[in-house]
């Protein structure tokens, strides 16, 4: 590590443009390329698959995306003559657009079931072409100009619908730029240095934006998901920021202590750059255990996040030491500059609240301990009551047309016409036809039903599919049990004597299937990102304790972060007043996607921190001494790294996507709690408690496992490893390094 670093410092002009070159070739060819994202939940196997699958290949006018145009007048009625030729042109040039197969025109009927029973709302179905991932956005926003054209001061006309989703804008940008503002600012005050303050910014964009591109392009190699690109950027940022953060921290520190540019950022790289490596790399794995779940829809979001990171690791530690390499000594301050020419190298010493707080710890590891207990676990409870289940566009902003229109529905049709299901099934011969008949009218006295369509058939009479209407509203959990009393008892029966085979679809249907799929392989996903994270723990630290803590603290962010989710999205817990909609269920893809990255998140603060104990471990011996020590010496870059990490995440709440918006807010919650309470509150109050048995391990176990170090190899070399010697041959050492006590050896 530290022979990458000189070269990247000796050839710095060459690692830049490299660097560069990279960024700008990757993004040209995503230029190129255009986007192919896709937002394809479907799981093979499953009952809505099937259906969704049927109703493609025998009624291929109703596999393009259907949207819905909605219109509303306070005064008079939807059928007046006015209204009816304003409404009847609109929809005429909608029709001629390209892209749209077939626009159902209301007043083509005169008992038309799309005009409300009270003539005041009616809407019209437009049906694109191509499924809503596969629409260009200019197509459907020519849909909403025309219109919403037709609008007037007493005429309402809304969109809904996944085309018109495509034209709503977000604040993706702005929350990009808030986000690495406050970054600065806070790098500012924690370097009192402007180029200091500026180099992990720089590194974090220039990995961030590669990645950014190259997941444009993986779009075209395997499905990834629309959100994948903002999901990698605000991990990206986060992680890329706070890995710069703790090199130039090492960096700066090595010039302090007198080192020339050169040999303190391979100082830097070959210490905290071994352990931004490691935390890079259990972040990766704890995503890429997304890809044993087999679910094409997650394999494209684990392999686009991980790029991300993988890519902003790598910047750390080669960037990032020749941009230090180009500012010299200005990554210190004026003052510190000027201490130094007067004064000369002297020993860093820690000082300030770090240290008072590192004691203060030392002294009450009980009483601190029970009380971060306590914090996590009342954080906690609401995961509880965590629901997983539809999010539709009656959960978008108020202000937006997608929401208007779900609203205008829901009040003159009903609640459940935002959410059909659909019935699909082959058909054999005569008794196969009267049993669907007879299937209509026993679904329209079906508990939960509200309205069910004549059966219709292809043209080679041998499929047929029916809509039901549900009383309720998509995300609802009475829709969920229609779903699951359709499957269970109301379609079997009519199954009886006869060649039908009836299957379920819809949007309801498909995310509870896809729900029950996840939750199913949930278990086994934890069990293996854990059991590899610690793994990765006990080779590195050779200690068995420290693995099981970290995996204990990994779960209890994990659980608090979805319990702030649960009260703030699925309660509404001020949802509405954070623009991010009403309370609705959580996503059923999102507990498998945050779990990998707040695991591996988790697992960064945890190896910062114990890196720095076990190298004083490895010095001394001492378990008191290395828990203070480290907690002293790390604890206020830890925050500072918390408080950017924080910021990033929180600024994507202003990104207008709901999905995003979770992520952010999970993100934040967790980093918060790890790094406020856990990892320097609950964990060095244990490692206090546990003393030397911190870091036991058995002596076979020790004998076959290969060393993974984070330490540098001249530390171990010689430092060897105490943890592993007797207790007379600790003695020794902590006698032979009595004369060699400081500040740092005095508690308090």
């Amino acid at each position: 590590m530290a022979a990458l670093a000189r070269w990247c410092v000796r050839r710095r002009l060459v690692t830049v443009l490299l660097w560069l070159l990279a960024l700008g070739g990757v993004a040209a060819a995503a230029t190129a390329a255009g986007s192919a994202y896709s937002n394809d939940y479907s799981i093979p196997g499953t009952d809505s698959d099937r259906a969704s699958r049927l109703l493609a290949s025998d009624f291929p006018a109703l596999g393009g995306d259907s949207d819905t145009v909605v219109w509303h007048t306070a005064d008079g009625t939807v059928r007046a003559a006015d209204v009816e030729q304003a409404m009847t042109r609109t929809l005429d040039r909608i029709a001629d657009l390209p892209g749209v197969a077939a626009v159902t025109n209301p007043y083509e009927d005169p008992d038309s079931p799309q005009i409300s029973e009270n003539a005041r709302t009616a809407y019209a179905t437009v049906t694109f072409e191509d499924a809503s991932q596969d629409i260009d956005p200019g197509e459907a926003r020519a849909v909403v100009d025309i219109a919403e054209a037709a609008g007037t001061d007493g005429l309402r006309v809304e969109l809904g619908g996944g085309a018109i989703e495509l034209t709503e804008s977000t604040g993706s940008h702005l929350a990009e730029a808030v986000g690495v503002a406050v970054a600065a600012l806070v790098l500012f005050l924690a370097f009192g240095s402007a180029a200091a303050a500026l180099l992990p910014i720089a590194t974090a964009l220039v990995s961030v934006g590669t990645a950014y591109a190259g997941i444009t392009l993986l779009g075209h190699f395997m499905t990834v998901a629309d959100f994948a690109p903002m999901l990698g950027t605000l991990i990206g940022l986060g992680v890329g920021i706070d890995y710069a953060l703790f090199v130039v921290t090492r960096h700066r520190r090595g010039l302090k202590r007198g080192l020339s540019v050169t040999e303190a950022a391979a100082g830097a790289v070959a210490t905290t750059g071994r352990a931004v490596v490691f935390a890079g790399a259990t972040v990766c794995i704890a995503l890429l255990g997304m890809l044993i779940l087999r679910l094409s829809f997650l394999n494209g979001v684990a392999v686009a996040a991980s790029l991300t990171v993988l890519l902003t690791v790598a910047a750390s530690v080669t960037l990032l030491p020749a941009l230090l390499a180009y500012i010299g000594p200005r990554a210190l301050s004026r003052r510190e500059r000027r201490r130094l020419a007067e004064h000369g190298p002297e020993p860093e010493v820690p000082t300030g609240f770090a240290a008072r707080w590192s004691a203060f710890v030392e002294r009450r590891p009980k009483l601190l301990g029970a009380l971060a207990l306590v914090v996590v676990t009342v954080l906690a409870l609401p995961t509880l009551g965590l629901r997983l289940g539809t999010s539709d566009q009656g959960n978008d902003p108020a202000g937006t047309t997608t929401r208007q229109a779900y609203d205008l529905l829901a009040e003159g049709f009903g609640p459940g016409v935002n959410g059909p299901l659909v019935l699909v099934t082959e058909v054999g011969g005569a008794e196969d036809r009267l049993a669907l008949d007879n299937l209509d009218a026993t679904l329209r006295t079906t508990e939960g039903v509200s309205s069910v369509t004549p059966v219709t058939y292809d043209s080679a009479g041998d499929a047929a599919h029916l809509t039901v209407v549900p009383e309720s509203a998509p995300q609802s959990r009475d829709t969920s049990d229609l779903v699951e009393r359709l499957r269970s008892e109301v379609l079997p029966r009519a199954e009886s004597g006869t060649a039908l085979d009836l299957h379920v679809g819809g949007v309801t249907a498909g995310y509870d299937d896809f729900a029950g799929v996840i939750v199913g392989k949930l278990p086994l996903f934890v069990g293996v990102v854990v059991g590899l994270g610690c793994l990765l723990l006990l080779l590195a630290f050779r200690s068995v304790g420290i693995p099981l803590k970290a995996a204990a603290m990994n779960v209890a962010a994990v659980a608090a972060a979805f319990g702030v989710v649960v009260a703030i999205f699925q309660w509404g817990w001020g949802s509405d007043l954070l623009g991010l909609g009403s309370a609705g269920p959580i996503e059923p893809f999102l507990p498998v996607i945050m779990v990998s990255v707040l695991f591996g998140l988790s697992m960064d603060y945890q190896v910062f921190l114990v890196s720095r104990m076990y190298e004083e471990w490895l010095e001394t011996g001492d378990n008191r001494r290395a828990v203070r020590v480290g907690l002293a010496e790390t604890g206020r870059v830890i925050n500072s790294a918390a408080v950017i990490m924080i910021s990033v995440f929180l600024a994507f709440v202003l990104s207008g996507d709901r999905v995003i918006a979770m992520f952010g807010i999970a993100l934040a919650a967790a980093v918060a709690l790890d790094a406020f309470v856990l990892r320097t509150l609950l964990v060095p109050a244990l490692m206090h408690l546990l003393g030397r048995a911190n870091w036991w391990l058995p002596r076979r176990l020790d004998a076959v496992l290969p060393r993974i170090s984070i330490e540098p190899p001249e530390c171990r070399a010689a430092h060897g490893r105490p943890a592993a010697a007797t207790d007379a041959e600790v003695a020794d050492i902590l006698d032979a390094r009595e004369r060699q006590r400081n500040v740092r050896d005095t508690a308090g």
